[in-house]
């Protein structure tokens, strides 16, 4: 069968740090709560290493604590970091947008990855959904072109932003549109609407994990 690309999948170690992330972010991991390398490496399915690499991302970003025991402590955070933590996400994923617009830039593995998650919508499985808003993501920070931006934004990845205030489903057929206009953007080339409608998708996705802490 031709046309076929390998999907983007995260890296080991990224996939865990978004894991917690998103488990801190939406408050399922409580500030002081003991997380060990072991028991996320068995709950992840996945060995020992990149948890440990994970941690080191997290404890950078100041979200947990590492102690001496191979495990490390929840800590605190707020509506501050919440937001500073999206509006980071939204001025690197806009201006990422903006740089696929340039005219050399080959963006048929972002429209693949785009028809993919859309086909899922209208087949209503929404359980595919995560995945597939991921590699519509990562495409884009490929495509930009800029890898140490890739990583950055890579390493700042926290999954759905689902708060606290609505489904799975729901989530999903709001992504799905929002992503239609950035996917629009990029296929005319152009910039400035792309890095909007991107800028706009993360602070969305900042205001409903937000509902998390009222």
């Amino acid at each position: 069968m031709n046309g076929l690309h390998p999907i983007k999948m995260p890296s080991a170690k990224e996939k865990v740090a978004a894991e917690l992330r998103k488990a801190i972010l939406s408050r399922q991991l409580q500030e002081g709560e003991a997380v060990t390398l072991e028991s996320v490496a068995n709950q992840l399915e996945v060995s020992v290493m990149p948890v440990r690499e994970a941690f080191q991302i997290l404890a950078r970003d100041g979200l947990i604590k590492l102690q001496r025991n191979k495990g490390a402590v929840v800590l605190g955070i707020n509506e501050t970091y919440i937001r500073e933590h999206y509006q980071l996400r939204a001025i690197l994923e806009s201006a990422a947008a903006e740089m696929c617009c340039a005219p050399e830039v080959d963006i048929t593995r972002i429209e693949e990855s785009y028809e993919c998650a859309a086909e899922s919508i209208q087949n209503n499985d929404f359980a595919a959904y995560a995945d597939e808003n991921r590699e519509f993501h990562s495409e884009i920070w490929s495509a930009a072109g800029n890898s140490r931006m890739e990583n950055m934004i890579a390493e700042l990845w926290n999954g759905l932003s689902m708060g606290s205030m609505i489904t799975e489903a729901d989530y999903a057929k709001v992504s799905i549109e929002e992503h239609e206009r950035i996917m629009k953007a990029i296929r005319e080339k152009n910039g400035a609407a792309a890095k909007e409608e991107m800028y706009r998708h993360i602070m969305r996705s900042r205001d409903d994990m937000l509902t998390n802490y009222r």
